[in-house]
């Protein structure tokens, strides 16, 4: 498949779990538990990526909430800087951090799905932010000046892209000199082909990932300085067939074969925090 084919697909997958979120199913990235809890439905999961209390401040934004972690968590954001979300979604990490850089800060999120941009701008309405800007377009070429930001957050979508090496460059494109990024993201290891070839696996986040040792080399590759991964939690077959939710069957697979093809993966495939910095 071509780039444009997979982003094509993956947008609508996730226009469609977005809906279905809202009408309290699962979907995508985001059902994945941790090891301590049974398989929850998305937004309900991102108590288990690390947000805990956060969530009560933005209920509607973490109830359609896809992502494998909490990129803002330990990070050192401060009042008055400019954050950049890569597939910003439907807002929750834009929220916070907006409360994070204060009215004297900036946020920005970018992503290539209208549904979700929509909700981004509604859930940051809706929160009374006036600092978050919400702009259409892809991650391999961004829509943000160059050395513009302080911090690029992610959250479980660089696995989602079919050209990860010009994700890396933009993200050093956009950095300030000195300024970090922190992304919590899917990573794999000797993955099937037949898991490799499904569209379907791809927008559950697991056909389109990496090794870490891809990732590090990749990120190094653009000119990222002290990249470093963290918070590795490794998905069992249970945790992986709550990503193969069914909203995502749509993708020319048999019924059932989604969750068939992740049975094969369990213990390949992991969550992890990477974090670096463009050098000064």
């Amino acid at each position: 498949m071509s780039g444009d084919t997979i982003r094509r697909e993956v947008s609508e997958a996730y226009a469609t779990a977005l809906e279905r979120s809202r009408q309290g199913d699962g979907g995508c990235c985001g059902s994945a538990s941790s090891p301590s809890d049974t398989v929850e439905p998305a937004g309900v999961a991102a108590k288990s990526a690390g947000y805990g209390e956060q969530l009560a401040a933005h209920p509607e934004a973490a109830k359609s909430s896809f992502g494998c972690g909490n990129p803002l968590a330990f990070a050192e954001v401060r009042p008055g800087q400019t954050v950049l979300d890569l597939g910003s979604g439907a807002g929750l990490d834009l929220l916070i951090a907006a409360e994070k850089v204060g009215p004297s800060g900036r946020v920005i999120g970018v992503d290539m799905t209208d549904s979700m941009l929509d909700a981004a701008r509604q859930s940051a309405a809706d929160a009374g932010f006036d600092n978050v800007e919400l702009r259409a377009g892809v991650i391999e070429e961004l829509p943000v000046e160059s050395g513009s930001v302080d911090w690029v957050i992610s959250n479980c979508v660089v696995n989602l892209s079919p050209e990860k090496e010009r994700v890396f460059a933009e993200i050093r494109r956009v950095l300030r000199p000195g300024g970090r990024f922190s992304i919590s993201d899917i990573v794999a290891e000797d993955l099937p082909p037949v898991v490799r070839k499904s569209v379907a696996a791809y927008a559950s986040c697991v056909a389109g990932a990496i090794s870490e040792a891809d990732y590090v080399s990749g990120l190094e590759a653009a000119g990222l300085a002290d990249v470093t991964l963290s918070e590795r939690l490794v998905y069992d077959e249970e945790q992986l067939c709550g990503i193969a939710s069914s909203d995502l069957e749509w993708a020319g697979e048999e019924p059932g074969s989604l969750p068939a093809l992740m049975s094969q993966v369990a213990g390949k495939v992991a969550s992890v925090r990477i974090s670096g910095r463009r050098p000064e």
